[in-house]
């Protein structure tokens, strides 16, 4: 049975595996509903150092059965053959598929699909935004971190963890990441410009926009601001130069965008984000032939996610980042090819939701949800493709 083969390297186990891996497995049995998001939490959170939490993370699945410890077993398989072996478990436990069905009371789930068995599984769907594997080859985002500002004082410690990890995110996610650091509001305003004529947005089959500095409601604060010289990129703009008129390569195509910014000045929240707000009107037109010419919605197919609600601030930890560029880090996990867009950014929401510390509380917002289908990113489609 796979309980008593754990029992059987329990030692080895928690004198060899790596921080890493544990939290790998951690993430994989949360998946599988072997674990509880509570569960989860407490073999990091309350156990500091590597050893004890191998010792409680095993102990945990034992005690949860077979199943639970085969799921457990087929997941070391995958993230650390080497220790695998080591364990002894390539011969005498051999990774054993999910049964399709729940199998016992605690309702585990059946089989995971590889990336592209999901992929293939959803190619079709006209409840799915398309993705192929030539427009995969096609992603671009967009990246802006203001870090340093004029005014020393408002410079933005952390944010360079920020832009590396988004940098990273993205990247693993197929899209090529055209970077701009410390820009003004008018700079900013260009650098979208110049992004709408990328020749890649043609093929792509979405775009993200993640741009991180202060804020206020409605604004992003260029590196030149002062009481004196509003140095500001107004929110809405974002929305007009990728909607429907300014940027007809991506219609009906998400376009994902992510703002890291203070949205005012009352406690309350984090440190992040803006939400825009009206969009162009159709342009009017009496004569046009029907086969040749026909009417767009100005804005479509968009999904935002911004770091707080209205009014409120964001918060960055200097040796960490935002807390919501963390947690969106956590949760863009590699198996979160199976959840879509609004389920990944929720779950962020809940992330961020949960944290405490003192009277520092934060709560993001999806904004301007225009989606009319399910995107799934598909993160790891080309991988080992030759």
């Amino acid at each position: 049975m796979a309980d008593k083969e754990l029992h059987r390297v329990r030692p080895d186990f928690v004198d060899k595996v790596s921080t890493e891996v544990i939290k790998q497995l951690l993430d994989g049995l949360l998946f599988d509903g072997v674990f509880n998001d509570g569960e989860k939490d407490s073999v990091v959170e309350e156990n500091p150092s590597r050893a004890d939490k191998a010792r409680v993370l095993i102990d945990k699945v034992k005690r949860k059965g077979p199943e639970a410890s085969r799921r457990m077993i087929a997941r070391l398989q995958k993230l650390d053959r080497t220790l695998y072996c080591e364990l002894g478990l390539s011969s005498d436990q051999p990774a054993q598929p999910a049964p399709a069905e729940p199998v016992n009371q605690r309702g585990l789930a059946p089989p995971i699909p590889t990336v592209k068995e999901f992929w293939r599984s959803k190619k079709d769907d006209p409840e799915v935004y398309p993705v192929t594997q030539s427009s995969f080859r096609n992603r671009v985002a967009l990246l802006i971190t203001n870090i340093k500002f004029s005014n020393e004082s408002m410079n933005r410690r952390g944010a360079e963890i920020d832009e590396e990890n988004m940098e990273k995110l993205l990247s693993s996610l197929g899209y090529e990441v055209v970077k701009y650091t410390d820009l003004t509001g008018k700079a900013i305003d260009e650098a979208l410009m110049k992004f709408i004529k990328h020749p890649k947005l043609k093929h792509t089959d979405s775009v993200f926009v993640v741009i991180m500095s202060h804020g206020k409601l409605g604004k992003i604060l260029g590196v030149n601001w002062t009481e004196d010289n509003l140095d500001e990129f107004p929110i809405n703009n974002i929305f007009k130069h990728l909607g429907s008129k300014s940027c007809p390569e991506l219609i009906n195509k998400p376009k994902v965008i992510i703002i890291q910014a203070c949205r005012g000045e009352q406690r309350g929240s984090v440190l992040v984000s803006e939400g825009p707000n009206t969009a162009d009107d159709v342009p009017q037109t009496e004569d046009f032939e029907a086969d040749k010419l026909h009417f767009v919605h100005p804005e479509k197919d968009f999904i935002s996610l911004l770091s707080c609600t209205p009014d409120t601030v964001s918060y960055r930890q200097p040796d960490r980042g935002s807390l919501l560029i963390q947690y969106v880090v956590k949760v863009f996990s590699p198996e979160s090819y199976l959840e879509h867009i609004f389920e990944l950014f929720t779950k962020v929401l809940q992330h961020v939701e949960r944290f405490r510390s003192c009277e520092k509380l934060q709560m993001p917002t999806i904004d301007r949800y225009t989606l009319l289908k399910s995107f799934y990113l598909f993160q790891g489609l080309l991988d080992n493709d030759h």
